[in-house]
């Protein structure tokens, strides 16, 4: 078993694998939870007969009919609040926000209600709910179709939040999301809908919510990152070591809970870090990284902690490939710890 497959930390039956999209493997999820548990239901602005707005929900109103899978309003508050009260009842909603940059309406009901309910009720009541949404730039969508708010979620208690990279985990990240007992914020990095493609078993596995990945092993530097940075991650790391550099790739593809034991493992054996993530680097959750990084392993640390990110500017409409963290910048950033 190679470094860049997420197997081991699966769990499961699954069937002979295929190649799939990233989309394809999250349309396959749903598709097998709406067949294993009743309860579970799918809606959203538009994800009824049309599939919504990426086609993620293409052909489930179909096999499953409308009082599963349906379009609701044109109302994040109401998604959200729907999806909380049913998930108190009893039922496994997915709910489909169109971009992760309309998720301010429903805001209040994520982090006041759907994330305190355990808590408040003393555990008598629960709400296992996912929210589904696509994150991240890379289409040209501008600065409200483009953002990566992670961020605001990761600051809540009570919420888990994933954002995985590849199609493996796509599918076994979203069947643990509607299989656990807590609310789910499922972000789902569009530019690598269609691009990202890999094997798929065709049958039931999950992947554990908490638990990253190690992509390529290397002995000088650890690149850590997740989400749509991950490929540019990957091809930073063959460029170094095109140079004799040999550098260690994590995928977090968890957020909340986060691997920090496979973290300071990777670290620890390098002395070196470079965080790589396209939101605005201010209070971006890669600093919460960092910090453990140095509180942990500072003695054993060779350089300081680099980060590449997003800039601290309104989301771009055309300029894409200089906002987000590009191969070339990540590979900068580690030459700079490098030579420190």
């Amino acid at each position: 078993m190679t470094a860049t497959q997420s197997k081991p930390n699966a769990k499961g039956a699954a069937g002979e694998a295929r190649t799939l999209t990233l989309i394809q493997a999250i349309t396959e999820a749903m598709h097998e939870e709406l067949a294993r548990d009743e309860r579970v239901v799918v809606f959203g602005e538009d994800v009824g007969a049309r599939g919504g707005v990426f086609l993620a929900t293409a052909g489930l109103q179909e096999q499953f009919g409308p009082r599963r899978v349906f379009d609701t309003p044109l109302s994040e508050a109401s998604v959200v609040g729907a999806a909380v009260g049913m998930a108190v009842r009893g039922l496994r909603p997915i709910a489909e926000i169109q971009f992760a940059d309309y998720m301010g309406p429903g805001f209040d009901q994520i982090i006041s209600q759907a994330a305190k309910i355990r808590y408040r009720s003393g555990g008598q009541f629960t709400a296992p709910l996912v929210i589904r949404t696509p994150s991240g730039g890379g289409v040209k969508g501008g600065h409200h179709h483009s953002q990566s708010p992670e961020s605001y979620f990761t600051h809540t208690p009570g919420l888990k939040v994933v954002m995985p990279s590849t199609p493996y985990d796509a599918k076994g990240l979203l069947k643990a999301a509607v299989r656990g007992g807590d609310p789910v914020i499922y972000f789902e990095p569009k530019r690598l809908y269609r691009a990202a493609k890999g094997e798929v078993p065709a049958g039931d596995y999950t992947v554990e919510i908490g638990k990253g990945a190690v992509r390529r092993e290397g002995s000088d530097l650890t690149i850590i990152g997740y989400g749509g940075v991950m490929p540019d991650a990957e091809k930073a790391a063959q460029a170094l070591a095109a140079e004799g550099v040999q550098a260690e790739v994590i995928d977090l593809r968890s957020l909340v809970p986060w691997d920090r034991d496979l973290v300071l493992t990777s670290v620890a054996k390098t002395g070196r870090a470079v965080l790589v993530s396209e939101a605005p680097r201010t209070s971006n959750f890669m600093g919460e990284v960092a910090y453990v990084i140095q509180e942990e392993l500072f003695d054993q640390l060779l350089a300081p902690v680099g980060q590449v990110a997003g800039f601290d500017t309104p989301y771009p409409y055309v300029q894409d490939k200089v906002y987000l963290p590009g191969a070339n910048r990540i590979a900068a950033a580690c030459v700079r710890a490098l030579n420190y």
